[in-house]
């Protein structure tokens, strides 16, 4: 089971000024104004979602922002560790009031490794005592990193006692490296637990009280505008296919809300979110700014109606924001990501990757691909797409389609018609690609095998699901063996 959550990105220009020059103030980022144009309209409908009103947005309460302390695998934390976080009383996650650059900076690194969802907190003593015991947390898949931690878990001391979370932003993009140290912003790899799922399944009383679960995952992924809608079968799964269908996502994939278990997406690398133009794989939001990753990032935790045109997924009683965050938290969470550089790069420029850039500029893939950037930050129409010509965005939308599966960007909520060009810096240390986290290296994904209907992807393969045809992006396919080995060789080293 999946609820209204997940990734937040961020940027680092159109910063109000203070008195001082050095200082500078968060904006005030959901306005109606900004709203007005953000979304990409939905194709089969060619209307934007609706969101909240500046006024509803400020209206509602804000959650209680506290910091949040690791949690250890049992039996490896410091000495001392578990009495003093017991001990510890709430303390405020960020302050209000103006800030230096390098302090929004450095407020943004704890927002982004401390905050956690409100919505899935637990005090329950059980589930306490469950990360308190080495074998009844490996019973649920439990393990720890090389640091002894849990990756994903935090202790929150609240006002109402010691509650076990999640966090919101670095569960599913910090990324473990081979040598065990932690990527921040990148896709996450770890397999995670069964506890992380069943916080996770706490929000379903938050967003959708008092609903079943079949009736949660439809208002979640449902797309009531197209015939024979595969999500309108999530009413009546039963438990064990509904955690079937969820569970054949891998690490790295999320079934997003407004997205779809079925036609899964996989997680961003938020490492240069500052320089790409449109947010989510079908450029679902633009990002023109700050204030447009900050709301980014309230819409997918907390905020999103729901509404398209005269379709509305949630109830009255639904249509709510539980709580929201103050406009100095996600405008240090902007800027942190904006600060985030890639790792060093282990693969030589050797005389094999410049051969393969080489290839790459014969090829013409800088078409698409354009240095220094990798990407021409432009958008490929999905198969079956035709974008009307007074669609919003058609000066970026190109005339050539890659031909990649459509399903995500015509038969679900987040279906815009259109794939955004990837960036192809950092594909060393990303582990999947295709938008849908189909393919696992980039030896795969010049394969020609893969265009077969019986091959057998070796990342997400889908719902019952054991072999099909990855499609599409047909460029780089009918290279020799050797122009394709130098190909690739230059490309781990962007």
């Amino acid at each position: 089971m999946r609820t209204r959550r997940l990734f937040a990105g961020v940027m680092i220009t159109g910063m109000a000024a203070c008195n001082t020059p050095d200082f500078v103030h968060a904006p005030r980022f959901w306005n109606d104004q900004g709203l007005s144009d953000w979304a990409t309209p939905v194709a089969g409908l060619n209307v934007r979602p609706a969101h909240f009103s500046e006024r509803e947005y400020y209206a509602a309460p804000h959650a209680e922002w506290v910091r949040t302390y690791p949690v250890y695998f049992p039996g490896r934390e410091p000495a001392g560790y578990w009495d003093d976080i017991r001990a510890r009383k709430p303390e405020p996650l960020i302050a209000p009031g103006a800030r230096t650059t390098a302090d929004w900076i450095s407020a943004g690194k704890q927002v982004f490794e401390e905050m956690d969802v409100p919505a899935f907190r637990s005090t329950d003593p059980a589930l306490i005592a469950v990360m308190r015991s080495a074998e009844e947390f490996t019973k649920r898949g439990g393990h720890a990193m090389n640091n002894g931690r849990v990756k994903g878990l935090r202790w929150v001391p609240t006002s109402k006692g010691l509650a076990l979370s999640l966090t919101d932003c670095a569960t599913c993009h910090t990324r473990i490296m081979p040598d065990g140290s932690l990527l921040s912003g990148a896709p996450f790899n770890d397999p995670g637990n069964g506890v992380l799922a069943q916080l996770v399944g706490l929000g379903n009383e938050v967003f959708f009280p008092g609903e079943k679960i079949g009736q949660v995952n439809w208002r979640s992924f449902g797309v009531p505008w197209i015939d024979d809608d595969i999500h309108a079968g999530l009413k009546t799964m039963t438990d064990e296919e509904s955690n079937a269908l969820f569970f054949a996502a891998i690490p790295g994939t999320f079934a997003r809300f407004n997205g779809s278990p079925y036609y899964i997406t996989k997680v961003p690398d938020l490492v240069g979110i500052r320089d790409r133009k449109y947010i989510d794989h079908t450029a679902t939001h633009q990002h023109r700014g700050p204030a447009d990753i900050m709301r980014y990032m309230s819409l997918v935790s907390c905020c999103d109606t729901a509404e398209f045109g005269s379709h509305h997924l949630l109830t009255d009683a639904q249509r709510t924001i539980p709580y929201r965050f103050p406009d100095e938290l996600g405008f240090a969470l902007v800027q942190y990501l904006y600060s985030l550089e890639p790792p060093p790069n282990p693969n030589p420029r050797d005389a094999h990757a410049v051969a393969g850039q080489e290839i790459f500029d014969r090829e013409r893939c800088a078409t698409c691909h354009t240095p220094p950037l990798y990407t021409n930050n432009k958008l490929t129409p999905a198969t079956g797409f035709v974008p009307p010509s007074n669609h919003p965005l058609a000066a970026d939308i190109m005339s050539i389609s890659v031909d990649t599966d459509p399903a995500l960007a015509l038969k679900t909520r987040k279906g815009t018609g259109l794939y955004k060009v990837p960036s192809l810096k950092g594909v060393w240390y990303r582990g999947l690609y295709n938008h849908d986290g189909s393919v696992a290296s980039l030896e795969e994904w010049f394969d020609p095998a893969r265009e077969r209907s019986d091959y057998t992807p070796s990342g997400f393969k889908g719902y019952k699901v054991t072999t099909r045809a990855i499609v599409g992006h047909p460029f780089g396919l009918n290279l020799s063996p050797e122009d394709r080995a130098a190909l690739i060789a230059f490309l781990k080293t962007l």
